[in-house]
């Protein structure tokens, strides 16, 4: 059976989205799913013309396409309805930091259907949706087989997450940035060979964030983050060297709640990229913009991680900042292992 063609709704909503997650998409996608309407779908966070959730839905077959989009409407209809968002964004008052955003994310070509003739970014009004049309990165995830890959690890992660919005306090920080931090050990400890390749990726990952967006977003120094990460004492560097030995076993019932869950199915998509990888089809862009086969796994592994790594994060809400941050105090951790060990 042949499934639909994707469909984008962009969902303008200036508040939580927590509460839109739990009462709005996670019953329309079990109702779809249920009634066998549902080919995939997924979620993610964005800010251009204001912030919104980009909901994406593949109907089961072209014949469904209809019946899909008229629940969709009707209940996110109903939510914004219900529980309208009240904070009232306004460009201008971050125009700068919108300027910036778009530099590093589009070009000028790109930016102009966004900005009014002063160069403002125009806003979609709050509390209303649109359909946009589904773009698939395919320089990022590699190509039609990657992306296929990577859409069927985005309908997991956002099933992971609205889970863990309706389960978890995830309104409190310290809650989501608990739980993007296991996410983030378990999914670098299956794609990665060893503690040394997993350092400099995360030293490399955490530098990223911090030296592209500083001045962009509120950000965090170095010093900050040692300075946290020295008030949790040994606490983490013992979570990851755990949960390390509880993967590198297959032990993946010994895992907490979501995280046994979350390894099984990272072994898998680890499995689907390499084999992509070794075929040929994994097409990814390098830094030039131009896109080639990547047929050495370690390689591919490391390039396609980080973009799984940040896109879950996103759907958690965690901000840029907080990515360097996390980044950030995992490189301490995996740093600190050996006077952790030697301390037994």
């Amino acid at each position: 059976m042949t499934p639909g063609d994707w469909h984008g709704i962009h969902v303008y909503y200036a508040g939580n989205r927590r509460p839109m997650l739990t009462g709005c998409v996670r019953p329309l996608i079990e109702h779809l799913r249920g009634d066998g309407l549902l080919a995939g779908y997924f979620f993610i966070n964005y800010w251009v013309e204001g912030p919104h959730l980009r909901l994406r839905l593949r109907p089961s077959t072209p014949d469904a396409t209809a019946e899909v989009l008229r629940r969709a409407e009707a209940a996110i209809e109903q939510f914004l309805r219900e529980r309208p968002a009240l904070y009232e964004p306004s460009a201008s008052a971050f125009s700068d930091m919108y300027d910036k955003m778009f530099g590093f994310e589009f070009t000028d070509d790109e930016r102009r259907q966004y900005v009014d003739e002063h160069g403002v970014m125009r806003m979609e009004r709050n509390n209303t949706y649109k359909y946009v049309p589904y773009e698939p990165e395919y320089g990022k995830y590699g190509g039609e087989a990657g992306v296929a890959v990577a859409e069927w690890h985005f309908e997991y992660s956002s099933d992971l997450v609205i889970e863990a919005t309706r389960t978890l306090n995830l309104h409190l920080r310290r809650a989501t940035l608990g739980l993007a931090v296991q996410l983030m050990m378990v999914m670098t400890t299956v794609f990665l060979d060893d503690e040394d390749s997993i350092t400099t990726f995360l030293e490399d990952y955490a530098e990223y964030w911090r030296r592209t967006y500083d001045g962009v977003v509120p950000m965090d120094g170095t010093g900050a983050h040692d300075k946290a990460y020295e008030m949790m004492g040994d606490r983490v560097t013992r979570r990851f060297l755990d949960l390390r030995a509880i993967c590198a076993g297959g032990r993946a019932r010994e895992l907490p709640g979501l995280l046994g869950g979350w390894y099984e199915h990272c072994v898998e998509l680890r499995d689907r990229v390499a084999a992509l990888a070794e075929r040929g089809e994994l097409h990814l862009r390098d830094w030039s913009g131009a896109s080639a086969p990547v047929t050495d796994v370690p390689d591919a592994l490391r390039r396609v991680l980080w973009a799984y790594l940040h896109m879950t994060n996103n759907r958690l809400s965690v901000t840029l900042a907080d990515e360097s941050y996390l980044g950030h105090v995992l490189t301490r951790a995996l740093r600190d292992r050996h006077l952790v060990e030697a301390a037994g």
